[in-house]
This record gives C-alpha cells, sequence and structure tokens, in this order.
C-alpha cells in the first residue's frame, strides 16, 4: 500500500506512510551576525517612535528561516527593548520566561515581590508566570536584550501572556488557589497513593502527583557585570578563569540561568596570541554570542564571519560545527543557549572531537577536561 492508498482519518486528518525513511537528521539554520551599528539603527528608530500605549518600546531580531517571523534561532526570540527617561512597561506576566542583558543606561526590574536595578552589560531573569514592570527613573535611555522561548511555546501553541492592573506593584498578590470541590478532605500529593509495581521501579501514582506538584524556588536574579568581571581572568596567565556560567540554583542540573536558558560569561584579556584554525565542536544545543567588547572570527561550517563590539551572532546553530579566533584585542562575550531545556528533554548531544564520541550529556558520563582548551593564554 501506498502513501496514497491509505485510509482518511474520520476527523480530517491522514495517515502517512514512513516506512523505510530511515533516521531523521539534525536541519541546523544558517549562522547569523546582527551588527553593533544594525542594533545601534534599531535602537535610534525605536527611540524616535511615539509611546505605545502599552510602553514597549522592542524589535524582535528575526532569522531570514524563521517561519514564524519573530525567531533568531528556532527556539529563541532575541527582542531589542527601549525605554526612555521616565518611561515604564505596563505589567504583564508570561509563561515564557526571559533573559535580559543591559545594552545602554539602567532601569528598575519589578518582578514578583523583588526591585532590581539593571546596568549596562548586568543579566536579569525574569522566571515563568511572574508579573512584572520594567521602569526607567534616569535620565538616560535603556537599551535590554531580551532573550526567550516564546517561539518554542508558539510553535506548541501554549504561548499564554496577560496584562495586569496598571495599580499592580512588587509584592502584590494576584491569583490564588481555588478550590474547585468543598470537602473537608484535602486530595493532595501527600494523601494519594504511589505504589511500585515492577522490579524495574516503574510506579503507579495518583493522579494528585501531577497536578500538585511540589515548587521548586525560582527568583528573578541580578548578576552586576562588575562583580562577575572581577571574579575572572585579569591578565594573560593569572589562573583565573576566561569562561563562567551564571548559574540559577533552582535549574538545579540543568546549570542553567533559567530552565531554558544557560548564560556564560567570557573574558579574555588583551594581547592574547591569536591561535592558528583548527577543527571545531558541535552540539544540539544553539548558541547565540553578543560581543561586548572586542574583535575577532568565528568559522561556523567552513564560513568564516567577523565580529566585533556590539554584534551578535548565531554562532552555533543547532549541529554545526564552529570554532572562535579571539585577536589579541581581548574579548567579553555573553552567550545564550538552550542548553538546560535540551537537558530536560534529553536531547543534548555533544561532540568535542569529530572524530569522537558524541556524548549525550547528562544521561552519560560528560566531557572533561573541559577547561584547557578554552582557558587561553599566550603561550
Amino acid at each position: 500500500m501506498t502513501a496514497t492508498d491509505l485510509p482518511p482519518l474520520a476527523l480530517g486528518g491522514h495517515a502517512v506512510d514512513t516506512t523505510g525513511q530511515g533516521p531523521a537528521r539534525p536541519t541546523p539554520w544558517a549562522p547569523l551576525r546582527v551588527t553593533g551599528a544594525e542594533i545601534a539603527e534599531t535602537v535610534e528608530h525605536l527611540s524616535r517612535a511615539a509611546r505605545p500605549d502599552d510602553g514597549r518600546r522592542c524589535a524582535a531580531l528575526v532569522h531570514p528561516e524563521s517561519t514564524t517571523g519573530r525567531s533568531f534561532s528556532p527556539g529563541v526570540e532575541v527582542v531589542v527593548e527601549v525605554l526612555l527617561p521616565g518611561e515604564s512597561t505596563t505589567p504583564i506576566r508570561r509563561n515564557s520566561s526571559l533573559v535580559q542583558i543591559g545594552v545602554e543606561g539602567s532601569g528598575l526590574v519589578e518582578v514578583g515581590d523583588t526591585s532590581l536595578t539593571m546596568d549596562a552589560r548586568d543579566v536579569v531573569t525574569v522566571p515563568s508566570m511572574r508579573p512584572h514592570r520594567f521602569v526607567n527613573h534616569g535620565d538616560r535611555r535603556w537599551v535590554r536584550l531580551s532573550y526567550s522561548n516564546a517561539p518554542l511555546l508558539d510553535f506548541l501553541g501554549t504561548h499564554f501572556q496577560e496584562e495586569l492592573d496598571a495599580a499592580w506593584a512588587p509584592g502584590l498578590p494576584l491569583d490564588g488557589p481555588i478550590d474547585m470541590v468543598e470537602t473537608d478532605e484535602i486530595a493532595d500529593r501527600g494523601s494519594a497513593p504511589d505504589h511500585e509495581i515492577s522490579p524495574t521501579g516503574a510506579r503507579l501514582r495518583g493522579y494528585e502527583y501531577l497536578v500538585d506538584i511540589e515548587p521548586v524556588p525560582n527568583h528573578p536574579l541580578h548578576w552586576p557585570y562588575e562583580a562577575a568581571r572581577a571574579l575572572m581572568a585579569q591578565t594573560l596567565g593569572d589562573g583565573q578563569r576566561t569562561i563562567m556560567a551564571l548559574y540559577n540554583s533552582a535549574t538545579e542540573r540543568r546549570q542553567g540561568a533559567t530552565n531554558s536558558f544557560f548564560v556564560t560569561l567570557s573574558r579574555i584579556p588583551a594581547g592574547l596570541t591569536p591561535r592558528a584554525e583548527g577543527p571545531g565542536h558541535r552540539h544540539s544545543s544553539v548558541a547565540i554570542n553578543y560581543h561586548v567588547e572586542g574583535t575577532g572570527y568565528s568559522v561556523v561550517d567552513g564560513q568564516r564571519i567577523d565580529f566585533g563590539p556590539g554584534d551578535l551572532l548565531l554562532s552555533a546553530p543547532s549541529w554545526r560545527e564552529h570554532a572562535h579566533y579571539p585577536s589579541d584585542s581581548g574579548l567579553t562575550v555573553y552567550t545564550v543557549q538552550d542548553h538546560p531545556q535540551h537537558i530536560g528533554m534529553e536531547s543534548l548531544i555533544w561532540q568535542e572531537d569529530l572524530s569522537g564520541p558524541i556524548f549525550a550529556l547528562g544521561l552519560e558520563k560528560g566531557q572533561t577536561g573541559y577547561t584547557a582548551p578554552r582557558n587561553w593564554d599566550d603561550e
């Protein structure tokens, strides 16, 4: 029977014969650079526009292969956001989470029961479903790059967002628990059945475990750039690390700043002797580099892409070989990568040596000795 011979499904769907099609293959997007000058031009355009009703002067940076018209990589949205002096956004909450990187100016991030002052080059996270607002009390415009997992939720048809009352302020409660049934007996996971039903460890649990999930506190976090910078390499060969992860303990073994993204800060002091080109590595998670300082170039599947201060680079589309070559100017880079999301889905694969093994990170012993090739010196 051929695919066209398969019987139709009753409610309009159809069956597709996939016999003999073989295994799936990664289909990565091409690398993409948005220059610092292009981001600056976008900022100027947003700054000249009239203030919108919700206060959100924003522009999504969109990859030419995006089918939604919103995403920078298949599962990541990157938005340039601008607030002029005295402006604020209307409070909202959404089930996508945010990573914010300061580009210019400063302002106040009001989220949940917390208010955080964010300066240029700082990083702040906004957890899912926390009410939040951005306020510029200063005399300079405030510019941020905002990363979210919105494209993935849009694809699933489950991205939720709602505007809140303008009177909302940090600490004010929103919707609380709803008592669906009036009863003296509380049905929660504390009273639910839980049985081991085979020697393999398989269990049968009450439905309460699905709807009364043990919460993991996930607070908005703030990584001041100057405090992070002081803990990293200041001069070549001083023994300090040149790359570190911004860690949120709520992500536990996923090692993220949020449950969707890790963020790393790379700082390579000036004076580096540029290394010769060689093989790169690859991974299923995508990497987006925001180049704060320094120059150099990346090679992605044989394509050279030069970068400079202010450039945003999709430097590692999923499963494409890539390597980075900073110049002697030194380098400061924030990298956002959907690594934790892949750990949660057990889909994170990593190949450091393209002739070597492919590691399933989080499911088996991972890549070891990794700091050495990334701990640059001037040898």
